[in-house]
């Protein structure tokens, strides 16, 4: 069966960038303060040029009205903003956050990425995705994503109230919790999709979130087509040891990881 390659939007970088960082998975949540101050502290510290969020910055999102009832959500949304006001700051949706609306991203000065984005700094292109798209043997959750990112549930689902929405939204982390405690694995990304979401593109490397495995993986042999998929680290400074970590991109066409844990 093809692969199908999803339409892709690009990202130019003016000249003056010299660095871009990549984050995902964050999953911030009022009940992981040490995480949330890892970011604030991130966020006001950065010098990189450009920081873009490749989704899942929040452990649930239940739809952009829920943000002036909770002080949670707008003391992120200040976060947001005050790095929006001095950097280029984008973010991507994830499976967990993908109900963010573009009014929200607009308030915190942030702009919204598509997936697949295709960013070209320097004279390196790198194709950048949240990558629960590309984990195609996970049939019963490509299913489940299907039907969630169709127009009709989503307006079914925001029109419920406000409570009836975080109700259903506290079910799923619990039942996300419980897939934790028996050790359930994120299913990877399938190489073959990989290679094809790379093919139409000047790019010889894919970088994504979601699996929460972070590692550099070969797709193809070593030499000067190679591509290489490479995957973020997810953020959790309760976990031992605890994880923050940044990809950093350089105007070069050179990556680094850097720890902040």
């Amino acid at each position: 069966m093809p692969v199908a390659v999803p339409p892709l939007s690009q990202l130019q970088a003016p000249a003056n960038w010299r660095t871009v960082d990549l984050i995902s998975d964050l999953h911030l949540q009022a009940n992981a303060p040490a995480t949330l101050a890892a970011w604030q502290s991130y966020m006001a510290e950065t010098t990189a040029d450009a920081v873009l969020i490749l989704g899942d910055l929040f452990e649930v999102w239940v739809g952009d009205d829920e943000v002036p009832a909770s002080p949670f959500l707008q003391s992120c949304a200040q976060v947001l903003r005050g790095a929006g006001e001095r950097l280029y700051l984008g973010l991507m949706h994830g499976n967990r956050d993908f109900l963010m609306g573009p009014a929200f991203v607009h308030s915190c000065h942030a702009h919204g990425l598509q997936d697949p984005t295709l960013l070209t700094l320097g004279n390196t292109s790198w194709l950048l995705s949240h990558g629960d798209a590309l984990c195609t043997e996970d049939i019963e959750y490509q299913a489940f994503r299907q039907q969630v990112r169709s127009p009709g549930w989503i307006q079914h689902f925001t029109s419920k109230p406000l409570a009836e929405r975080q109700a259903l939204a506290r079910g799923l982390r619990a039942e996300s919790e419980a897939r934790k405690s028996i050790a359930a694995s994120y299913a990877d990304a399938d190489a073959a999709a990989c290679l094809a979401w790379l093919a139409p593109t000047p790019s010889r490397q894919l970088i994504h979130g979601h699996t929460h495995q972070p590692a550099s993986h070969l797709l193809s042999a070593a030499g000067p087509q190679q591509m290489e998929r490479i995957v973020l680290s997810d953020w959790d400074m309760q976990a031992t040891p605890p994880r923050a970590q940044v990809l950093q991109l350089n105007a070069s066409g050179h990556h680094q990881r850097i720890n902040l844990s």
